[in-house]
């Protein structure tokens, strides 16, 4: 499956991204003993089965270092060993004992067409130079200017990992080309995803992916890196498991200052103040990280149930929305941080928010009972027992709305996927929504779609089946006479 879609700005990636350095022997044996006590922290038995088990894992340890030593001296052996198998076997070819017993009418290297030599390994077709391997291999790992990059969150069975595609919108006669370029294997399932620019290895800028997932830490990871092994920052997180238990006590969990305690549901990026990124989590709390120093500044606890979807105002990017399970919508504003904020009741799970990208006081909620909601925050009021009531309410699907995307360039166009497996295009022009177009992409039920910023008629769109789909939606008659004078 699918479970979320970020696309990657034009220009963001490196032309050619950096391949990561395997790690040292010292990283590898830390990362398995470290493994292996979080493990053994897990175990509710008591202190002399947890010794046992210590000295069982502690002989995985071994044993599996063991074996890798074994497979690289394995591996040199047989590299040092090949060569000399090759000559032996190619003296035995050349049978170089009969070599004077050669019938003297043939000629070893003739002439003309039936040559078997060529004058120099230049004009031999059949030899490669080391450089066109080299020259291949750099050309394959290019992202030109004018690519898409979309990163998928993606789940094989218990196979966890983002695959990062290129997508060329004109390969000719007016072909499209979708492939990934390079995976990164995650050790959580991940559940939500969030583009940042912010530059963490120095420079102007970076090109980095935030990933929350079933664990409470966040992972940050370098998308300008192939085969890396370790995200480039973690937010939160459980701390490492050092101490033994003590008897007849069950091992409790550390956390890391300021991190969440379950999982990390949903994220947003702040474009204006690039160091912060916004969570929220099934611990019910909001919390504001500085992604410069690794810390958490702010944590908020106004909701009662799981946090689900988290949202910068892109006009005014001081101001906060959250959405919960316990069925409000909370708005908060940086420049009053002893304001309580203000609070809309909804009737069901709120599954996404979004912020109207051509008008800064309006935005819309998704829900778990298949409706979408507009909101006008000069209509909010703060008093808790007064209710703020929607602009409209929107009777978009008959399952779970999981996501929603607002067009960049055309006003009021609104895609909707839903877990009754469809995507629908609305115009919501005076707070009056009319269905434009609708589709049924065979992707399973629809976790997530998403336009792009660069070319914004094309929506990504994912789900259940595991499969990415781009949606060129001017394709579409009805798309293209109302919106396509947006076209850039």
């Amino acid at each position: 499956m699918i479970s979320a879609i970020s696309w990657v700005p034009r220009g963001a990636p490196k032309t050619v991204p950096e391949v990561a350095e395997p790690p040292l022997q010292e990283s590898i044996e830390e990362m398995l003993r470290s493994r292996a006590m979080e493990k053994n922290g897990d175990d509710d038995s008591d202190d002399e089965n947890m010794d046992v088990d210590a000295s069982e894992k502690d002989d995985e340890v071994a044993n599996a270092l063991s074996a890798a030593d074994a497979l690289v001296k394995k591996s040199k052996m047989a590299k040092s060993a090949a060569p000399l198998e090759d000559l032996a076997d190619g003296l035995k070819e050349l049978d170089m004992d009969g070599y004077d017993e050669e019938d003297e009418e043939i000629e070893l290297f003739g002439n003309g067409v039936g040559s078997l030599y060529y004058p120099s390994n230049d004009m031999d077709p059949y030899l490669k130079d080391k450089d066109d391997d080299d020259s291949e291999e750099l050309e394959d790992r290019e992202i030109n200017p004018a690519d898409s990059v979309i990163v998928c969150a993606r789940t094989d069975e218990e196979y966890n990992h983002l695959e990062v595609h290129v997508f060329q919108e004109d390969v000719g006669d007016g072909d499209t080309n979708l492939y990934v370029h390079h995976e990164i294997v995650l050790s959580g399932f991940p559940l939500c995803t969030e583009w940042l620019d912010c530059p963490l290895k120095g420079g102007e800028k970076g090109n980095f992916i935030a990933i929350g997932s079933m664990d409470p830490a966040i992972e940050i990871w370098d998308l300008d890196v192939i085969d890396a092994v370790e995200p480039c920052l973690v937010l939160g997180g459980q701390e490492e498991m050092k101490k033994k238990k003590k008897k007849g006590k069950k091992a409790s969990i550390k956390y890391k200052e300021g991190s969440h305690t379950d999982s990390v549901l949903c994220l947003a990026w702040n474009k204006e103040f690039r160091n912060i990124l916004a969570s929220g989590s099934g611990d019910r709390q909001v919390k504001i990280w500085d992604v410069a120093t690794g810390k958490c500044d702010i944590t908020m606890e106004h909701h009662t149930d799981k946090v689900q979807a988290v949202a910068w105002n892109p006009s005014r990017p001081h101001v906060l929305l959250s959405g919960s399970f316990d069925h409000t919508i909370v708005m908060r504003d940086g420049k009053m941080p002893s304001h309580s904020g203000y609070k809309w009741s909804v009737p069901a799970d709120v599954e996404s928010l979004a912020w109207d990208l051509h008008s800064e006081h309006s935005f819309v909620a998704s829900l778990e009972d298949g409706t979408v909601r507009g909101f006008d925050i000069r209509a909010a009021v703060s008093n808790p027992s007064s209710e703020s009531k929607p602009a409209f309410t929107l009777h978009a699907h008959d399952k779970a709305v999981c996501n929603v995307s607002y067009n960049p360039a055309a006003p009021n166009l609104l895609a909707t996927g839903s877990t009754d497996k469809m995507v629908k295009l609305w115009d919501l022009a005076n707070n009056q929504p009319s269905c434009v177009a609708s589709r049924s992409p065979k992707l399973g039920a629809l976790f997530s779609v998403s336009f792009s910023e660069d070319s914004p008629f094309l929506l990504a769109m994912g789900g259940s089946k595991g499969i990415l789909e781009i949606w060129d939606t001017l394709s579409d008659t009805a798309v293209s006479q109302r919106f396509g004078k947006y076209r850039k």
